[in-house]
């Protein structure tokens, strides 16, 4: 119930901070997605801050104000309570408090004070917070985000207006919940800000459905609380969807998360849902930048091997600027399978999950796992990159299995997905499920889409990490028998045709046998009529000259 509660209050929020977004001007603006996830952290780390202080000093829980406590307190006993704070909560002074802009919102500049208050704690917790490009440039935590109005002259009453929203309730009863509050929290907080735009790199945001089956594929339930130190990774994070259920499956102190994405937005809400999701010392860890043509992490000189990779990369995109740059000796091993063409026309229809694929591959551990994906397509194309990926998956025995999920599982395209399993260890069998019957069609705004029930997914994974054999639904096939279907990893080709004996007397089958004469009798009969009717309309055609 307090979940619950608390889930309704922190929505309401959100929804108040959107509402003077647009008293202000700033509905569906390009700015406000800044302003609503800024100031929310803002508020989430000021209310972290005092949880954390109260357990460290619970005399601070009993004073009528633990901001004038810790105001009070001196220059050396500040500095010592920060340092036995964990190392995900925000060092915050004095001045950086909610409460303390509350009190100075009729002074002068207000907007200033604001701005400054802020731009103060990302600097302050820049080593901590802050997210590099490939380059080596740290993107700080916070905006100055009054500078979003256009209008000065009304830059303090909007600080004003979002200063008195921020204190009306605390999140500090819910630091102890598990994570499930802050995923439906995050999803809300986004829900407006990362629609497929139809832009260049169109972000989406993975449907609960699939991170959930990707994560307890890879980390089933008799691994989980025995996996530990191991990194995990994400070529192509976006929000960090898939990354958060694989962290929250080792557990989110026993694994490291790496990610690289070249979209800003992406990678701020990246960094947004480790704070939230208790996986702050991974934000070093978060590149923006071009995966495929500059892979950022390294072990010296050599990309980094991971443990576990979960990707839904973009299926298509034009990379033409930089397509030749790929196909080069430099990359020639990655790119094992080889580089798509630029073709003449359609040049925004470049494979490039053919890319990304590979780079997975190429960067997991000989003992690493992953999780993709991938157009179904990909899983019975005859000839080209894709046959010759799964040709190098079948001949290496690093195949683990494919689930081919529904149609309009993601309410953006129309596009047929199957999640591809890659496990570089696995000599056994390979798992095929073929789930496109699976589901029940919704309406999401204008498009349709396809929701799994909890019985349906448990099933997908229960029949995987099984390797169980269900009629028309779960096969379990060797590298062999993969090889000669030519490389086909679509369960489909590989359920045993079943045919139905029914037991008959000799009389039944004569009578059987006399009424199937007796119907084809009647057939010719009807044909031989027809036959003669149109002989004779044919006679009757004549050419008029």
């Amino acid at each position: 119930m307090v979940t619950q509660q608390f889930e309704q209050r922190t929505r309401e929020l959100i929804d108040s901070l959107k509402s003077i977004c647009a008293n202000y001007g700033l509905g569906n603006d390009g700015n406000e997605f800044k302003i609503i996830t800024q100031v929310f952290l803002y508020k989430f780390l000021n209310d972290k801050f005092a949880f954390e202080a109260k357990k460290i000093r619970p005399a601070l829980a009993k004073a009528e104000s633990w901001e004038a406590a810790i105001s009070a307190l001196s220059a050396n006993d500040l500095d010592m309570l920060q340092m036995q704070m964990g190392p995900d909560t925000a060092r915050l002074k004095p001045e950086h408090f909610i409460a303390h802009l509350f009190g100075r919102q009729n002074a002068p500049e207000f907007a200033k004070l604001f701005d400054d208050t802020l731009r103060d704690i990302a600097i302050t917790n820049n080593d901590i917070f802050a997210v590099k490009t490939e380059g080596g440039t740290k993107i700080t935590l916070f905006d100055r985000v009054s500078e979003f109005i256009t209008d000065t002259s009304k830059r303090d009453a909007f600080c004003r207006a979002v200063i008195n929203k921020l204190g009306d309730f605390s999140f500090e009863r819910i630091f102890s919940e598990k994570y499930d509050f802050y995923a439906a929290l995050f999803e809300y907080l986004i829900k407006d800000y990362n629609k497929d735009s139809g832009g260049k790199y169109a972000e989406y945001y993975t449907p609960h459905a699939v991170a959930k089956i990707m994560a307890a594929i890879l980390v089933p339930e008799k691994v989980r609380g025995k996996v530990k130190n191991v990194s995990c990774y994400d070529p192509s994070a976006g929000s960090g969807t898939l990354l958060m259920n694989i962290a929250h499956a080792i557990g989110e102190q026993r694994c490291s998360i790496y990610s690289q994405d070249i979209s800003q937005k992406s990678s701020s809400l990246l960094r947004l849902n480790l704070i939230l999701n208790n996986l702050v010392h991974s934000i070093p860890n978060i590149i923006q930048g071009n995966t495929v043509l500059h892979p950022y992490h390294r072990d010296g000189k050599a990309l980094k091997k991971f443990d576990y990779i979960v990707s839904n990369p973009p299926f298509k995109m034009d990379f033409s600027d930089f397509r030749n740059e790929l196909d080069s000796k430099e990359h020639q091993v990655r790119f094992f399978a080889g580089v798509p063409n630029t073709p003449k026309q359609a040049v925004d229809k470049m494979a490039i999950y053919q890319l990304f694929l590979q780079h997975i591959i190429y960067s997991l551990k000989p003992s690493g796992k992953a999780a993709v994906v991938v157009p179904t397509g990909f899983i019975t194309a005859q000839s080209g990159i894709d046959k010759s990926i799964r040709q190098h998956l079948v001949d290496n025995k690093m195949l683990a299995g494919v689930v081919s999920m529904p149609s309009n599982i993601f309410a953006t395209t129309g596009t047929n997905v199957s999640i591809l399993f890659i496990d570089a260890a696995n000599k056994a069998d390979v798992v095929l499920i073929d789930a496109s019957g699976l589901g029940t069609k919704v309406k999401d705004g204008k498009n349709q889409k396809t929701l799994l029930s909890d019985a349906e997914e448990d099933r997908i994974i229960a029949n995987f990490n099984s390797k169980k054999e269900e009629g028309n639904f779960s096969v379990s096939v060797s590298y062999e028998q993969i090889a000669v279907k030519n490389y086909s990893l679509s369960a489909g080709q590989y359920f045993d045709v079943k045919i139905e004996y029914v037991a008959l007397t000799k009389r039944q089958f004569n009578a059987r046998m006399n009424k199937f004469t007796e119907k084809l009798d009647d057939l010719f009969k009807e044909s031989a009529g027809l036959e003669r009717k149109i002989k004779k309309q044919l006679a009757g055609v004549t050419l008029n000259g």
